[in-house]
């Protein structure tokens, strides 16, 4: 699970975290409306500081929290400091553009091993693990679905089922995919050992 980085904000952008909590959250592959704006707000910025954009979820009516997902652009994990710095720029920017009129918590964190498949470069790195997906509409007489990621290109996500069929399904008609946390996908997220020589 992902650690992530919580803070407060009314009418501006505390200068201190609150807390570190642990989360399982799902994901939405199309960002749209108020998560949609978001993102579009808060992605350049991330890109400018070596960080690419995951997921935005706004949960939550009276008091919203707008959860971000990031991933390091250079491959490496993302640390404590990393999800500070990303929380510190981004609330920055939400707090100019104001999308949201009401007090609100942000949530700041990696994608975590069983990560939200959210971007046809996941669906590709990931070929080989075990994944979940839930469709809007029907694909084949059914929404949801378990199996082995194939890989995507611009329009559809294919996993290969149990029974051996493979399926495709409409990336634009995703509502969540998910990795599955097997053993195979902790080794294949271990951080890469160097061997020291003397």
């Amino acid at each position: 699970m992902p650690l992530i980085l919580t803070s407060s904000a009314l009418g501006g952008w505390p200068s201190r975290a609150a807390f570190f909590v642990l989360d399982a959250s799902t994901t939405l592959l199309n960002h749209t409306g108020l998560e949609g704006r978001i993102a579009a707000m808060v992605a350049p910025t991330l890109g400018g500081m070596g960080y690419e954009l995951v997921r935005v979820a706004v949960l939550g009516r009276e008091k919203p929290t707008v959860q971000i997902m990031a991933d390091r652009a250079d491959g490496a994990l993302i640390t404590v400091q990393d999800c500070e710095a990303i929380s510190h720029a981004v609330g920055a920017v939400l707090d100019v553009d104001d999308p949201i009129q009401t007090e609100w918590t942000l949530e700041v964190s990696s994608a975590g091993i069983d990560r939200p498949l959210t971007r046809v470069k996941d669906w590709n790195r990931f070929a080989g693990h075990l994944a979940r997906a839930e469709t809007n509409m029907p694909v084949s007489g059914r929404k949801r679905f378990a199996g082995i990621v194939l890989g995507a290109d611009e329009t559809t996500g294919r996993l290969r089922l149990d029974d051996g069929t493979d399926i495709a399904l409409p990336l634009a008609d995703v509502k969540k995919a998910r990795l599955v946390l097997t053993d195979e996908l902790i080794a294949a997220c271990a951080p890469q050992k160097t061997e020291n020589r003397h």
